[in-house]
């Protein structure tokens, strides 16, 4: 999954590492002939990349990134008290995360682009909610469940909303 470059630092090793919009970081080496990015080396090359896209593998994998804690929840909803807003394409907001935790029933949860599949959520199963990536919820029979955000150490709180529907 692409996620666009935020920002850039050193490891340990002082190997270039670029942080990511989704929280997640990412080695951008230079080390010709495994990886090829003279880019990196440079102040120059680096500010020129701010803003483009790189490949997240663990966004692919759902990985939630390091240190992302949660701070706030939503009520528990049913098939009766769910926002309209959930049950139609939307996004969580910058940076945030979240998981669906199903407590009763089943939960069809379906991702949108990049991804474009659809999960069938009960209780044991925890549906990973990834910044910026579209998604919707549908109860099914006897579904109940809550929304758990969250978010990095030391982050301004956030919006206490969920971005409409797109």
């Amino acid at each position: 999954m692409q996620r666009k470059i935020a920002a850039f630092s050193r490891d340990e090793q002082s190997d270039w590492v670029a942080a990511l919009e989704c929280g997640h970081e990412r080695h951008t080496r230079h080390q010709p002939p495994l990886s090829e990015r003279p880019w990196v080396v440079t102040e120059q090359g680096r500010a020129s990349r701010l803003g483009t896209t790189i490949e997240c593998r663990r966004c692919e994998r759902r990985e939630v990134p390091s240190g992302y804690a949660p701070y706030r929840r939503t009520a528990t909803f049913t098939a009766d008290s769910v926002p309209k807003g959930l049950l139609s394409r939307h996004t969580t907001a910058r940076g945030i995360w979240a998981r669906i935790h199903v407590e009763a029933g089943r939960l069809r949860y379906r991702l949108h682009e990049p991804f474009f599949e659809e999960l069938i959520l009960e209780p044991g199963t925890t549906g990973v909610v990834l910044p910026g990536v579209a998604h919707e919820v549908e109860p099914l029979e006897g579904a109940r469940f809550f929304v758990e955000f969250l978010r990095p150490p030391g982050a301004a709180k956030p919006p206490q909303r969920i971005e409409g529907a797109q």
